[in-house]
């Protein structure tokens, strides 16, 4: 059983950003990633997300990212930064290994049980994100739907929606971009949102971005879920936003009350024929396997001081709520290493 001083769950921008900070920590650390190459989430998004819509990517620490041409896909352009980034550094990355729980040995220590193995160690990174936990509301007759349904995370491109009358869900950036593209093909699209869309005029300027985290910090202080960075932000009006609101298709509807077997449905009575529902709803932290811990609290969320999990001061949650993008995750992951370093120098953790 391999024994370690931290290991950390998660190769993606917090989990390497982790890293890079524990490599002059002094402390012996292992980062077990779940996917079979470099990249985390970023494997996964939609071919046709490109460079030139993507918000922005980060640097990670020590190594710049060199800007790709706009028009080259975001899921082949960070996957290679990261990989090199990994090269440059020397993190010698496990995967594919998928963590299924964490547990307290009962001796100080805590077991992170694996598909390929159980780690030994004195203390943990989380750096596991959101993508494997699509989020999808019910809402009443879901079930009867003859239709497709289907979540911003399994969608694949434009085509698969030619012809089709398509609803999409959601009030972030991700369900307008994907709305102007299948609106190109589909024979109709409706955008819908339970609270009215709030657009910002001007830069997302660094005093804006603080303003956003300090609400999704309040939260996870507070023992509440986290929500997401993305819905306590605005939608700017990037060329990507004035297009569609030239096109009409910003033309937003309020959520409907029920969904029917050949639509979905109002409050007033008023219905809507529809063949495809597209879920832009956000996902969930994939903390499934910390369940053994007990971490989580009475108001449904897990107390967090920075990223240290008050309960238990031996985990840190590295791109989780307030860290949950790209600036705050590489912050988050030098704060993380600090804190793990001088608790485990305590006598009595030594």
């Amino acid at each position: 059983m391999p024994e370690t001083d931290v290991v950390v769950v998660g190769a993606g921008q917090a989990g390497l950003s982790s890293a890079y900070h524990l490599r002059s920590s002094g402390l012996d650390f292992a980062v077990l990633d779940a996917d079979a190459a470099p990249g985390g989430a970023w494997r996964h998004r939609w071919p046709t997300l490109r460079m030139a819509t993507v918000h922005g990517i980060f640097d990670l620490p020590g190594m710049h990212f060199t800007p790709p041409p706009p028009d080259e896909p975001a899921a082949d352009a960070v996957p290679a930064y990261f990989a090199a980034f990994e090269r440059e550094f020397g993190i010698g990355v496990q995967r594919p290994v998928a963590v299924t729980a964490v547990r307290d040995a009962g001796d100080g220590r805590l077991l992170v049980e694996s598909d390929k193995g159980t780690w030994t160690t004195r203390a943990l990174i989380n750096a596991t994100g959101t993508w494997t936990r699509p989020f999808v509301p019910y809402y009443p007759g879901q079930e009867t739907f003859l239709g497709r349904q289907l979540h911003t995370a399994h969608y694949r491109g434009p085509a698969e929606f030619a012809g089709k009358r398509v609803v999409v869900v959601g009030g972030g950036a991700s369900a307008v971009q994907l709305m102007v593209e299948i609106a190109d093909v589909a024979a109709t699209t409706t955008w819908v949102t339970r609270r009215p869309p709030v657009f910002r005029d001007g830069p997302f300027t660094p005093d804006h971005g603080r303003e956003v985290v300090a609400k999704v910090e309040a939260r996870v202080r507070a023992g509440l879920p986290p929500g997401s960075i993305a819905s306590a932000t605005e939608l700017a009006w990037t060329p990507l936003m004035r297009e569609a609101r030239e096109r009409g298709l910003l033309r937003r509807r309020p959520m409907f009350d029920r969904i029917v077997p050949g639509g979905v449905q109002w409050r007033d009575g008023t219905a809507q024929d529809v063949d495809v529902i597209l879920w832009c709803t956000g996902f969930r932290p994939a903390l499934d396997h910390l369940a053994p811990l007990r971490l989580r609290g009475p108001r449904g969320g897990i107390v967090m001081d920075g990223t240290r999990v008050v309960a238990d001061p031996r985990i840190h949650l590295v791109g989780y709520g307030p860290s949950a993008s790209t600036v705050g995750a590489n912050r988050a992951g030098r704060a993380a290493v600090r804190e793990l370093r001088a608790l485990l120098a305590a006598p009595a953790l030594a």
